[in-house]
């Protein structure tokens, strides 16, 4: 995503004998490419595929549909690739196999963003039977700027599929209600960890935070489960703007005060619950901060400073996955010495295992760590 600090980057290239260039959008954070061609109807899916596997980007000016087709041909390309001698398993550890899945998943979201369109300064794609992604733009860029600009088909599939999910929104149970997801907030779709917090007996029903909120749920959770006031945090605008609608759409906003906070909010509270991302390592894009915690800043973060937050006898409610230790990426020896210098104690656990469908997916490259994965909610109270 561009920095607000700096100027919007430029894909420039050649039409018609004219030198011509446009805003360039990535909400990856990809460069634009150096090398641009036009594209139309009667281009090849293998000529479109060796042009982006060289860098070289397509600025489609043919059917909207076509591009679609085309695009869904690159990608079998790519997924029908024949592949290097696998070593065997004894041979390949968890964190090489992770290394490599993120890896192979990086090179084809490349590949695949090669392939772009036009966008005029209201957000509509001129070209033939294109749909209507004005809202969903403007729901990820904002408000239109007056400039046309350029920006993948892959994301522009992306901007799609998150306006339809904020439009429908997710069923929570036990948040009374459907919480509707932002473009690049985590959806509660994993709702595992819902059901941690909704089942978890409360050390208080007086005062709660809730320590980067994302969409709210669990706010809205413990706002149902009857915790007279929650307070919850985040940075991310999105986020934020994301809470606050959802707790307003569900009736919440006299107990759930959500508010931008580099992680605690000022003051201590009985009940502190942070659900942070639960994978240490660095995202390779800005859309992947949910999943993704480099050097595990954020859980450290909280279990740092969770001790001088927590009124006497308080508790921190700390939801994490061990998808992190089957891949090698951390280890339970080091989560305890992190709760030990903290000042913390854990004073109890409840665990459950995944519902989704990749933990039984045996063609998945991580199978081995999702078939293995148990998420937790440790009970963290000051030793």
């Amino acid at each position: 995503m561009q920095s607000k600090n700096s100027a919007p980057q430029q894909l420039v290239w050649n039409e018609d004998g004219e030198n011509r260039s446009a805003r360039w959008r990535s909400e990856s954070g990809n460069p634009p490419a150096k090398r641009v061609v036009i594209g139309h109807d009667q281009m090849t899916a293998d000529h479109a595929y060796r042009l982006a596997c060289e860098g070289t980007a397509i600025l489609w000016r043919g059917d909207f549909q076509n591009a679609r087709q085309l695009l869904q041909a690159m990608a079998r390309r790519i997924d029908n690739k024949p592949r290097k001698a696998k070593k065997p398993a004894t041979e390949t550890s968890p964190i090489d196999a992770f290394n490599l899945h993120r890896l192979a998943q990086s090179q084809r979201a490349r590949t695949l963003a090669m392939l772009v369109l036009p966008l005029d300064e209201h957000y509509a794609i001129p070209l033939r039977r294109a749909p209507d992604v004005r809202q969903a733009c403007e729901e990820a860029y904002g408000p239109p700027s007056d400039e046309a600009s350029v920006v993948s088909l892959r994301e522009v599939l992306g901007l799609i599929g998150a306006h339809e999910w904020r439009k429908k929104g997710v069923d929570i149970d036990a948040a009374g209600g459907r919480i509707h997801p932002y473009y690049g907030v985590f959806s509660p779709v994993r709702g595992e960890y819902v059901d941690l917090v909704a089942n978890q007996p409360l050390p208080s029903k007086e005062l709660a935070f809730d320590i980067g909120t994302g969409t709210g749920v669990l706010a809205a959770v413990l706002a149902r489960r009857g915790v007279e006031r929650i307070v919850a945090t985040d940075v991310d605008a999105r986020a934020l703007a994301c809470a606050r609608e959802n707790v307003d759409g569900l009736g919440l906003a006299r107990q759930v005060k959500v508010v931008e906070a580099d992680m605690f909010p000022e003051g201590r509270a009985p009940l502190v619950v942070c659900n942070p991302p639960w994978l240490p390592a660095r995202p390779s894009a800005t859309i992947e901060h949910a999943i993704y915690d480099p050097e595990s800043r954020m859980l450290r973060g909280f279990l740092d400073g969770l001790a001088a937050h927590l009124t006497p006898g308080g508790e921190g409610w700390l939801i994490l996955s061990d998808f992190a230790e089957h891949l090698g990426l951390r280890t339970r020896a080091q989560l305890q010495e992190w709760i030990d210098k903290a000042g913390l104690k854990v004073d109890g656990r409840i665990d459950i295992r995944p519902r989704h469908s990749k933990a039984i997916d045996k063609s998945d490259p991580l199978h081995a760590a999702r078939s293995a994965e148990v998420t937790s909610l440790w009970r963290l109270v000051v030793a």
